[in-house]
């Protein structure tokens, strides 16, 4: 059984930063902390003043650590679609282990060698997901951990993203005082939770309307097949009432909360409400028709960019149709709207946990499902799988590491001082193994002394033992005369 796991997400975006706690029990999710904080320093879905994304990430934690009373250390990151692009990949290598059978190692060489691409120095690689293995030309697998074989391959998709919008995430997180466990992808992460199964098998699009921006992204086969992001979102809508009526921000985005609509010929002219200008001490009346009729023109424009992107790539007639999701989805009237452009086929997702049923967490619950129920494999391609074989010297000391358990993301001390309670072998000083190594020098040295003196003594013995023997030198003596008689023959 799978122990229980707690995963932290943290969903950068441009009108608000929220960080979600939740706890992985018996195969269910319960989220046991949220904090959602303003969002500073991010314009249209880009981090723009990284010192003041740092100060929202960190206020917004804080708040996630007082609710769900844990020490938030790492957490999952989600990234944006801005510039993504959307690449097949292939790598093959040959099995490594003597027997044939295919390791951990050799999907995790593989995955390597499908990486290996002529990549722009601008552009980063933020993911790859197997497709399918392939093990001595039978295809269809999905994890060839434990089989036999001799060549391994691999078809995977690959993504790649501007370095500066990953860089800049990193930096804020890292700054943040916090660790990355994994990036996310936030259409994957909104797929995990927002679609069903045959929903993400046959095709659907998923129109995420945010403060900064809109994306709609492709979700077939299980994966990301396109996205395209337009940069208008729910702030452009709160910017054009703030410019056309002349009141603050503050004022607009309260006024587009309480009063707004995004049909006007569904509103009435005789409602009335009213608005603080600049310049007048008197608030003035505005009709709830005119507010839609600002509303409605710029909702107006983001569907029918996206549109036209998605009959640019014949993505209009999908089984799964559209969901629409993110903070701009909750206005009401948005899904009326959205339905003269893509047809009868568009609902809305909203979360279903308690406190948290409302559109602009659906990125967050994406992240927590995605990164908890993420497989093996996909640990082992995004590099986040832990999971270290004891080699034979490591087991006769017992000590082995586990992949993502609970007590590997305790802080050190604590093991160190599991570690001291474990009964240990008596140890000797430092003097003492010094002297004994001495000693030892000392012993090995007069041993080789010795064997070259009982050497020598050999050879020398040897040697003139073979010079006294009397029968050699008779032998000797014998031979040389008649060799000395046979050449004088030749001088005579």
């Amino acid at each position: 059984m799978r122990k229980p796991e707690i995963f932290v997400s943290l969903d950068i975006g441009t009108t608000s930063i929220k960080v979600v706690v939740a706890e992985y029990i018996n195969g269910q999710i319960n989220i046991i902390g949220v904090g959602n904080e303003k969002s500073r320093g991010l314009s249209r879905g880009v981090i723009v003043d990284i010192d003041e994304t740092v100060y929202s990430i960190q206020q917004a934690i804080a708040q996630a650590e007082r609710k769900a009373s844990v020490k938030i250390n790492e957490v999952a990151v989600g990234i944006p679609s801005n510039k993504l692009m959307i690449e097949e990949c292939h790598g093959m290598i040959a099995v490594s282990s003597e027997n044939r059978e295919i390791t951990a190692r050799d999907v995790d060489n593989v995955i390597s060698a499908a990486k290996v691409r002529s990549i722009p120095p601008e552009r980063e690689i933020v993911a790859i997901i197997p497709e399918e293995f392939i093990v001595d030309g039978f295809n269809g697998i999905r994890d060839p951990r434990g089989m036999i074989g001799v060549r391994l391959e691999l078809y995977a998709q690959l993504y790649t993203g501007p370095k500066t919008i990953i860089h800049n995430i990193r930096r804020c997180v890292e700054k943040a005082g916090l660790r990355i466990n994994e990036l996310v992808l936030q259409p994957q992460a909104i797929a995990s939770v927002a679609l069903s199964q045959d929903e993400r098998t046959f095709g659907t699009v998923i129109i995420d309307m945010g403060g900064g921006q809109t994306s709609a992204s492709v979700i077939y086969d299980n994966q990301l097949k396109y996205s395209y992001v337009d940069q208008e979102g729910g702030d452009f809508v709160t910017k054009d009432i703030s410019l056309i009526l002349n009141t603050s921000l503050d004022s607009a985005e309260r006024i587009k909360r309480e009063y707004g609509y995004a049909i006007s010929s569904e509103t009435s002219e005789d409602e009335y409400f009213p608005v603080e200008t600049v310049g007048r001490k008197d608030p003035v009346r505005v009709d709830e028709k005119y507010l839609s009729e600002i509303i409605e023109a710029r909702l107006v424009q983001i569907f029918e960019n996206v549109y036209d992107d998605l009959q640019a790539v014949d993505a209009l007639d999908l089984p799964g149709g559209f969901v629409l999701t993110g903070g701009a989805a909750s206005l009401p009237g948005v899904l009326e709207l959205s339905q003269r452009f893509f047809g009868e086929k568009v609902r809305i997702y909203i979360p279903s946990q308690m406190g948290m049923r409302n559109p602009i967490f659906t990125t967050s619950m994406g992240m927590i499902d995605y990164v908890a129920n993420l497989d093996e494999i996909h640990r082992i391609a995004q590099g986040t799988y832990r999971r270290i074989e004891p080699s034979p010297s490591r087991q006769t000391s017992g000590q082995a590491t586990t992949s993502r358990s609970p007590e590997s993301s305790r802080p050190r001390q604590s093991q160190a001082s599991s570690y001291q309670r474990q009964p240990q072998q008596p140890t000797t000083s430092a003097r003492e193994t010094e002297q004994r190594y001495n000693d030892y020098q000392q012993e090995q040295s007069n041993q080789a002394n010795s064997d070259y003196d009982e050497a020598m003594y050999y050879e020398e013995t040897d040697y003139n033992a073979n010079n006294d023997s009397p029968s050699n030198d008779e032998n000797s003596s014998s031979v040389t005369s008649k060799v000395r008689s046979f050449f004088n023959t030749f001088f005579d």
